[in-house]
């Protein structure tokens, strides 16, 4: 039995969906490196009941380790220290020292805005000074500090990890928090596991369900590994987490679904498709890529260009909307516009011709479809997509139609990703192996 941690995600403005939390699955990520298991993430907003709820509820269950994040500013909405105190039986004090490393951080503000209130100021800064008696202090990288917060003498529940909101503050100081004897005996129960992620494309996710059953019928001993499957973006993706000892069953699920599912399982070793063609562009003879897209407005440029080094093989990106622009920018005949409509495969021919001769590219993508929510028909409907891959003076080309499910949001994602998966087909080329 590993330890266990909870994440408490405090700010009402996260619990209402104006910033998306991106501080819970990060530290999810980082417990399980840590081999800790996490029992649940709880966003609560900035009313302190709710904050003290869901610590005594993540206390209830049994965890050892409560990390919270946000509130820990200078106004008087930002509670979380208190609340912290109050559930860890600790009284609050001024940590003189804190408060003139605090004071000078924000001497830097005073300088820039001479007139802001100086007397606010103080009071913000006596607050974020002021933490639970034997608490160990995480030095700021703003201005709040972090607090690693045991229960006190007599009090049984968790240890709580308090960590700023703003994730530019709080991913830094995770490392500082590990250093700490007071987490690193919060999580001292802590295990090792691997995870490994396979990843299928072009097949229901219904698929993986029965080779499941089958793998455990075969007598794959799969009660030894946690298995969650999950559709992203068109994609199957496959994780299993377990510890070392069950390796040999892992290795045996593996072999079962590449077995079954070999012609639709492109990565056995957690890599994406986006870095397998990264790789295929790069290797010898290296080739260079651009794109002309239009429903898809520049979301494929923007993940071709998502890993470093991509300069060395994208050579730029169209984004014609318009099919003024599909002429001007991209050189599409109106005469092809007119006679196939926008949404054609032979746009989308015409769009990957056009990357090509204007951003002077070995390779070239045009997309060309109805995202929605509007604009369908019933020759066209809404989630028609066209797109087509095509190589330098007549070097290969795949062209495709997929009809995608979802919203605008949706359809424009899941087109990105049928499109790198046709540009990885074309850089494997006939006969390739798949271990690029």
């Amino acid at each position: 039995m590993s330890a266990r941690a909870g994440i408490v995600v405090t700010g009402t403005e996260v619990l209402g969906a104006q910033i998306a939390d991106r501080n819970g699955p990060w530290l999810s990520e980082r417990l399980r490196e840590l081999g800790v298991d996490l029992e649940a993430i709880v966003v609560v907003g900035d009313r302190p009941t709710d904050i003290e709820a869901a610590l005594r509820w993540l206390a209830a269950e049994g965890v050892d380790l409560t990390i919270t994040t946000g509130g820990l500013g200078p106004t008087a909405d930002d509670l979380t220290v208190e609340v912290v105190a109050r559930a860890q039986g600790r009284p609050l004090r001024l940590d003189e020292p804190l408060r003139r490393r605090i004071a000078r951080a924000v001497e830097d503000a005073v300088r820039r805005w001479p007139r802001l209130d100086r007397d606010a100021l103080e009071q913000g800064t006596r607050k974020q000074a002021t933490v639970p008696k034997g608490a160990t202090i995480l030095e700021p990288v703003g201005t709040a500090p972090g607090l690693v917060v045991p229960p006190a003498d007599g009090v049984r529940g968790p240890t709580v990890l308090v960590l700023p909101g703003p994730p530019r503050e709080l991913q830094p100081m995770w490392a500082a928090a590990l250093a700490t004897d007071a987490l690193r005996w919060a999580v001292r129960e802590r295990t090792t596991y691997r995870q490994e992620i396979l990843r299928l494309y072009g097949i229901p996710e219904s698929e993986i369900a029965e080779t499941l059953r089958l793998a455990e019928r075969a007598g794959v001993e799969l009660a030894e590994l946690e298995v969650t499957t999950c559709m992203r973006s068109a994609e199957l993706e496959i994780v299993t987490r377990f510890e070392p000892a069950a390796g040999p069953v892992y290795e045996a699920l593996a072999s079962f679904v590449r077995e079954r599912h070999g012609g639709v399982l492109y990565s056995d070793d957690g890599s994406t498709v986006d870095e397998q063609v990264a790789r295929l562009l790069t290797r010898r003879p290296a080739r260079t890529v651009a794109t002309a897209e239009s429903c898809t407005g520049g979301l494929l440029a923007a993940r071709l260009t998502e890993l470093p080094g991509a300069s060395a093989y994208v050579r730029g990106a169209i984004v014609a909307y318009a099919n003024e622009a599909k002429t001007t920018l991209a050189g599409v005949e109106p005469e092809l516009l007119a006679r196939h409509g926008a949404v054609s495969v032979e746009v989308a021919r015409a769009l990957a011709d056009g990357a090509i001769e204007r951003l002077d590219a070995d390779l070239g993508i045009g997309v060309t479809g109805v995202a929605g929510p509007g604009g369908g028909s019933d020759e066209k409907p809404v989630g028609l997509v066209w797109i087509s891959v095509t190589g330098r003076d007549g070097a290969g080309r795949i062209d495709r139609s997929v009809r995608l499910p979802g919203a605008r949001a949706d359809v424009r994602e899941r087109a990105t990703t049928v499109a790198l998966h046709m540009l990885r087909r074309m850089l494997l080329g006939p006969g390739d192996d798949d271990e690029a």
